[in-house]
Formats: C-alpha cells, structure tokens, sequence
C-alpha cells in the first residue's frame, strides 16, 4: 500500500526515507531533548516499524525519557538515558531522528554517530534546516507522528496496536487534544482510523491531557504569582525559577502546558513561559494566536519551532530573558 494524496516531492521523500530503512540495519533512534509526547511517539512508532520489519535499533535519549510516556513502550521497549550512561552505547553508523527541527535538538547524542554516519531525519518542524542524508520533512504536518503513519504505510507494514498508540498519543498532544490550528482533516481521519482499530483515545486524552500530580498543583499555584503583560497585554509571561522548582518538588516535566496560562487570557496574542535551568540557562517557550510567528522570534535567539508554538534557550538570569524575548515579540507585534 503506498500514499497517494500528496505532492509528488513528499511522495518521492516516503520512498526515500523507506528505502533508507529497508537497507540499512541496527539503528539508534534519537529525538529531542526534553522529548514532549509526539517525540516520545515518535521515538516509540519507530520502534514499533523496526520491530515489524525485523531490523535491530537502540532507541536513545539525551535525558531521562518522561515516565508518563513510558506507555508507549508497552513493557517491551526501552530506552537509553545517555545522560546517565554516556559509556552504554557504542558507536552507531545509521541514525533515525525523529522530530528534530536542528541538529543541536538531538543533543549529547550525536557524539556517539561515527564520522560517516547516515541521517534519515523526520520532522515537521518549518525551521527544520534539513541536517539528515536522507529527509523526510512536512512542515504541514500537526505532529511528526503523522509522517511517520504515512511511512508506515509506504512500507507497507501492519498497523499495530502498540504503534497505533503511539501516533494517536502524538496527535493528541502535538494538537492539544485535536483543539490548535494544526488540527486538520488529515489528521482528525488519521485519529478516526486509529479509534477504529481500537485506540481507546478517552484513556490517552485523560492520562495525557486531564491528569496533575501534586507537584504540577504547586508549581501552577507559584508560577501564577509570577503572571505579567506587555505590549497593550497583547503579550503575558509565566517565570519559573530553579527555587521555585525545589520547593515544589516538581521536574521539567510538570512544567508540561504551563505556557497556556497566559497565553489563554483574552487579548494576549503571545504567551510566554520562562524556565530556569542549571549552569545560567533559561529555556523559553512561546505560543501565539497566529498573529505572531514565534518561530522567527525563537530563531532570534537560536530556536526554532512552528509559527504557533515554538521554543529557545537564552543565558542569563531570568530577569534578563524575559527583557530580551518579550521586546522581540513586541517588535514582532509592531
């Protein structure tokens, strides 16, 4: 079975990013940084493709791959904190990025690709620059999950339950809940292929979605202390500071959708979360309305992103951030 309703260039990348698969053999599957839940799909619907089609992989990760994801794994999957063990993994020539708008986003873990390692990168990011010797990017797409059904399909594998999982579980989130601009036809008859084969989308929208731990209660409550505007309100912002990390008992990970605070208020076109991290470091996320590009604000700064939703990191202390980014989205607003 082969995709037929797209372009032909796309159509020529899917038998491309096939072929890479179908010669090559043990791979090392990397996402993001950081990995959100269409990374963390990704990386899993990748494994779940490789498994069908026989192929040895390690999938692999800068940092700690977020437990509430661990799902999609389904017991028989796992993944390489490379953080932790930097010596656990050798050398590997053939290499499968998923959901990585850059280079940089993969991390720590290109020191472990050979000199003359092989890239096939898929993504779906607009600022993706591309770095892979194969690639397969759609800028159109809501999420790199959805890519990733149209390559499943290309190479002609069944579609498992377990891989079904992990493309809904990357639309859902990558879409919030089937809710942003991304949310297209395509991927609502996507989402209704899965349901029809048997996904149980209620139980992912409400573990994915829905669910807070106490430490997420806490990290909202002081973060909304920290609720500013600019620009006629047309721009509000959430900072959180290391302390107030340690206080909570949260992780990065219950920072997850933290950004929406403000940008859900009424007349706020961009809202803005500011995250301190070790080592002087602030990570940035920025989610617009649409009348802000802020992946072109987030390029500014070294990121990148989608035109919706994007992110950077800037050094300096918190205070000096949120100087810099919001007097750019203020330009950007101009």
């Amino acid at each position: 079975m082969t995709v037929s309703s797209h372009s032909e260039a796309y159509a020529a990348e899917l038998e491309a990013a096939a072929q890479f698969i179908r010669t090559h053999d043990d791979f090392l599957v990397a996402s993001h940084i950081q990995p959100d839940g269409d990374a963390a799909g990704s990386t899993f619907a990748v494994a779940w493709i490789l498994s069908a089609l026989g192929k040895r992989f390690t999938l692999i990760n800068e940092g700690h791959m977020p437990d509430k994801f661990m799902y999609m794994a389904a017991g028989q999957q796992s993944i390489v904190n490379y953080e932790a063990n930097p010596a656990a993994i050798t050398a590997y020539q053939n290499i499968i990025s998923v959901d990585c708008a850059d280079y940089s986003r993969i991390g720590s873990v290109h020191r472990v690709f050979t000199d003359d390692a092989q890239i096939l990168n898929i993504d779906h990011h607009s600022t993706n620059d591309r770095f892979g010797s194969v690639n397969l990017v759609m800028d159109s797409a809501a999420a790199t999950v959805e890519i990733l059904y149209d390559l499943a399909l290309q190479l002609d594998i069944p579609l498992s339950h377990e891989l079904n999982v992990c493309i809904y579980s990357g639309l859902l989130t990558d879409t919030g809940g089937f809710r942003y601009a991304n949310t297209s036809a395509k991927v609502m008859n996507i989402a209704a292929d899965m349901l029809k084969r048997g996904v149980k989308g209620h139980e992912l929208a409400e573990h994915l979605l829905e669910k807070l731990t106490y430490p997420q209660i806490s990290i909202i409550k002081s973060s909304l202390n920290t609720l500013a505007f600019a620009h006629g309100n047309q721009v509000g912002w959430l900072a959180v500071s290391l302390e107030d990390l340690v206080n909570s008992g949260a992780s990065s990970d219950d920072l997850d959708g933290l950004v929406n605070y403000p940008r859900n208020v009424e007349g706020v076109e961009v809202g803005l979360l500011f995250k301190e991290k070790a080592g002087g470091v602030v990570k940035v996320s920025l989610r617009s309305s649409g009348k802000v590009d802020v992946a072109q604000v987030a390029k500014t700064f070294g990121g990148g992103g989608h035109v919706r939703a994007a992110g950077c990191a800037i050094y300096g202390t918190l205070e000096e951030a949120v100087q810099q980014v919001v007097k750019e989205v203020g330009l950007a607003l101009a």
